[in-house]
């Protein structure tokens, strides 16, 4: 695809996994692993899709979001923001720059929460649910993020809800 005609995303959620981005964004196809420097993961508010806090980055010095990054065709754009809440000002879409492992640096859209975590709170700020976590530590393997980033996910307590029923029916596919 033509620069004019595609778009990068760097996902850190839900949409690591495959079939999840495609249900809204069918042309989405993943290009490369990469880091987002200087920001942290971390899990805000609730989503009653998901039935949890959903995912976010927060601006950290000295901690990293690994994700994948994805070629989308520009007629996806508008279905992305609506997946994102753009314009129920969930999310706000931002230009970031990843680094891929071979070390080049790639001009990204990504989406970040426009509530940040209360100052000095704990780690995650709010618990997602079950099956969030779990469909992004499926995408997080499918995407082959680092290991060490894995293992972290891994630990990420949830609230132990399942969300909606559509959700979980995606996962159990897998």
């Amino acid at each position: 695809m033509s620069v004019n005609k595609s778009f990068m995303y760097f996902s850190y959620g839900s949409n690591l996994l495959s079939k999840r981005i495609h249900i809204q964004n069918p042309t989405a196809l993943r290009k490369h692993v990469g880091q987002l420097k200087d920001h942290r993961l971390d899990f805000i508010g609730h989503s009653l899709r998901w039935g949890g806090a959903p995912a976010t980055i927060v601006p950290h010095v000295g901690e990293s979001v690994w994700g994948a990054i994805w070629e989308i065709d520009m007629k996806n754009l508008p279905d992305l923001d609506d997946q994102e809440g753009v314009a129920a000002n969930i999310y706000f879409p931002r230009t970031v720059d990843i680094h891929l492992i071979d070390g080049q640096v790639i001009s990204c859209r990504t989406y970040q929460r426009t509530v940040d975590p209360p100052d000095g709170s704990n780690y995650p700020a709010d618990k997602p649910s079950r099956v969030y976590l779990s469909t992004i530590l499926h995408g997080a393997i499918e995407s082959e993020l680092p290991k060490h980033y894995i293992e972290k996910l891994e630990t990420l307590p949830h609230n132990n809800n399942v969300g909606e029923i559509e959700m979980e029916s995606i996962l159990e596919q897998l």
